[in-house]
């Protein structure tokens, strides 16, 4: 029986193929990267980072907490100030929506029954983050993500 030999031709197609499957394996991480980016998060960065510690103190200044869970297909929102006390915001936007794309987003519409703000969602299992934007009554905005974990 005749020994196989291992030619140059072999090294070079162990050498293609093994850098073909890795350059393949990129072309897929980044195309899936770009279609689920979910695009910009401010117009202006600079700008954004030089308003940033004045929003981040009167914020703090509001010494809100903000608690989410899905109660029985509602979206419940426990806003309250240092005291624990509900706080009623004179604005609310939110944005429900998963971590790593933007098709399954919604924006809920809450409301407040003088305690809490809920509103209906049907979310699947998963994690999920709220993207909140509330003013208190004199215009102060507060804004954060909030994460909530959904059990399936």
């Amino acid at each position: 029986m005749a020994e196989r030999q291992f030619t140059g031709k072999h090294a070079l197609a162990v050498f293609v193929a093994a850098f073909g499957v890795i350059i393949a394996v990129n072309l897929v991480l980044a195309y899936s990267a770009v279609k689920t980016f979910p695009g910009l998060e401010v117009k202006n960065s600079y700008v954004a980072s030089q308003e940033f510690n004045e929003r981040l103190q009167e914020q703090q200044a509001l010494g809100w907490d903000i608690k989410a869970e899905l109660v029985g297909g509602l979206l419940v929102l426990r806003i309250t100030d240092q005291t624990g006390s509900p706080v009623e915001v004179a604005e609310l936007q939110a944005v429900v929506g998963r971590a790593t794309h933007v098709k399954d987003d919604f924006s809920p519409d809450f409301t407040f029954d003088g305690i809490t703000y809920a509103a209906p969602a049907a979310l699947g299992k998963g994690n999920w983050n709220i993207r909140l934007v509330a003013k208190a009554k004199d215009g102060a905005e507060f804004a954060q993500r909030v994460p909530l974990y959904v059990k399936g």
